[in-house]
């Protein structure tokens, strides 16, 4: 049996001294700082974090408290006024730089998130690409977008989850400051810290008027949501949190876009393009299925099930997890996985309870994965890794039914009619999106518009999309402006002065101008 070690040139110690050395004035030799009040202070309790790759602890995030905040936010607003003066041309040049910069970055970045959020080599350039990617194309089209436009009366708080730092936080972010908006931002608790003060230093350097913050979201909300002159707010996250942040913002008459958790599902009925559908499953499990719109529940039509069956396990016998960084000698490239661990070890915890959960009530435990299949080094801690776990008709009392587990642990329901269907899988009250997959598009036509979901695909997965399509939630799972394209633009501008306009989303209409 071959031992695996650390690539060479990976360790986190390599790693955090290479971000000391591009960014000196954001990371110290023992602890991270906050960008706050157009400079990198040392204010904050440095919090506890560990790396979910092998538990080992990593510098945490700097948590500043509520009035260290409100200050944060007083500088944006003011930040703000002066930076919607600034002529487009020059917004364009500085966000070019500030690309540019991080392009020459890039593999950094990508460490920094294999390191922090467990994500595979190949996953975490596709997540810097992609933002880097994104906002070249703003570049290339914001004339266009903002022809007749003038930004926000306030800044943008934006308030991300941890999978994905670079393509929806940072991303979002520099498409808010060429729009002509100041930024203050709150890195997320359980990770990715390390690398969005990367980019934001960066940003920084380019003349961008960015803050970026540590800090626990409910002791700091009266200053991220609700603090006055601010001009909207963005978040993702978990529905408990974004329901609190609606309620809070329902009275302030304040632009917000809240994407929220959902139960994305696939329906699988009268098909028979089964090697199709392989291909389908194999990406789905591609970062733990730790996304957005990843699929962990099947609804499939009974008599389909021994085809089903055979097709799924035969994804799972074939998939490839461990260790990001585990090689067989250090000179080789970076494995091929298509998942390394969870976000924590609680995580990967939680979803075994999940599991064992399930199968006591009676759940058919369909798949239980082994972690021996996986590649790790050797010794070190399997805290945070969780090997595929699969639950056939769970028990109606799991918790699961209504929630998405985030992370490799799946859930099918087997019926006979199309209304079982249905019912099956719109039980999370509203998801970002679900697939049918079926060789009957009159079925297909007939069900996709019943279906609970913003984007239902027909034999294959939909997306988020952030260019040229618009990506939203239904029911519970997003609350206001849909973005994406020229509407992320839209979502963060005014059209002219006293005009009638409303956003396309998901919320009651109000006046899109501030009270005078």
């Amino acid at each position: 049996m071959t031992t695996l070690r650390l690539k060479a040139g990976t360790s986190w110690s390599d790693t955090y001294a290479r971000c000391v050395g591009a960014a000196p004035e954001a990371f110290t030799p023992d602890r991270l700082l906050n960008l706050v009040r157009g400079e990198w202070r040392t204010v904050g309790t440095p919090g506890e974090a560990t790396t979910p790759l092998d538990g080992s602890e990593i510098p945490g995030p700097p948590r500043i408290d509520i009035d260290e905040a409100h200050r944060a936010v007083a500088f944006a607003i003011d930040e703000h006024s002066r930076w919607g003066a600034v002529p487009l041309d020059e917004r364009k040049a500085r966000v070019l730089a500030a690309v540019e910069s991080l392009a020459e970055h890039r593999d950094l970045l990508a460490l920094l998130l294999v390191w922090e959020i467990g994500k595979p080599w190949r996953l975490a350039c596709a997540d810097v690409d992609r933002a880097l990617d994104g906002v070249r194309w703003y570049l290339e089209n914001i004339d266009r977008q903002l022809a007749g436009r003038v930004p926000l009366p306030g800044p943008v708080s934006n308030i991300a989850s941890w999978n994905y730092p670079m393509s929806v936080q940072v991303h979002a972010e520099l498409v808010q400051v060429l729009a002509g908006n100041a930024v203050v931002a709150k890195t997320p608790s359980q990770g990715g810290f390390h690398c969005l003060t990367l980019a934001h230093a960066l940003m920084r350097r380019a003349g961008l008027p960015v803050s970026l913050l540590s800090g626990q979201g409910s002791s700091l909300a009266d200053a991220l949501v609700q603090a006055p002159g601010l001009g909207a707010l963005a978040f993702v996250g978990g529905r408990a949190n974004g329901r609190r942040a609606a309620t809070a913002l329902a009275d302030l008459n304040r632009r917000h876009f809240l994407e929220q958790e959902g139960l994305n599902t696939w329906g699988v009925w009268d098909y028979s393009d089964w090697p199709t559908l392989a291909a389908h499953l194999r990406k789905g499990f591609e970062y733990a299925k730790q996304r957005c719109t990843a699929y962990p529940r099947y609804v499939v039509q009974r008599s389909l099930f021994p085809a089903f069956l055979d097709t799924y396990l035969a994804v799972l016998a074939d998939l490839r997890f461990g260790h990001p960084l585990a090689v067989a000698d250090p000179s080789d490239a970076f494995p091929a996985l298509d998942f390394g661990p969870v976000i924590h070890a609680a995580k990967a915890a939680e979803l075994r309870a999940h599991f064992d959960a399930a199968v006591a009530a009676r759940g058919i435990p369909l798949h239980r994965g082994d972690l021996a299949a996986g590649s790790f080094l050797p010794g070190q801690s399997l805290d945070a890794y969780l090997a595929p776990l699969c639950v056939l008709e769970p028990p109606a009392s799991w918790a699961l039914h209504h929630s998405e587990p985030f992370g490799p642990l799946d859930s099918i329901l087997l019926v006979d009619t199309e209304s079982e269907l249905l019912a099956a899988m719109n039980a999370g009250n509203g998801s970002l999106v679900a697939s049918l997959a079926t060789d009957d598009a009159d079925f297909a036509a007939r069900v996709a518009p019943d279906l609970l979901a913003f984007k239902v695909g027909v034999n294959k997965p939909r997306s988020r999309g952030d260019r040229e399509e618009v990506f939203g939630g239904l029911g519970a799972s997003w609350k206001g402006a849909f973005v994406g394209g020229d509407l992320l633009v839209q979502a963060v501008t005014f059209g002219p002065q006293g005009a009638e306009e409303k956003l396309y989303g998901n919320f009651p209409s109000y006046s899109l101008y501030p009270p005078r």
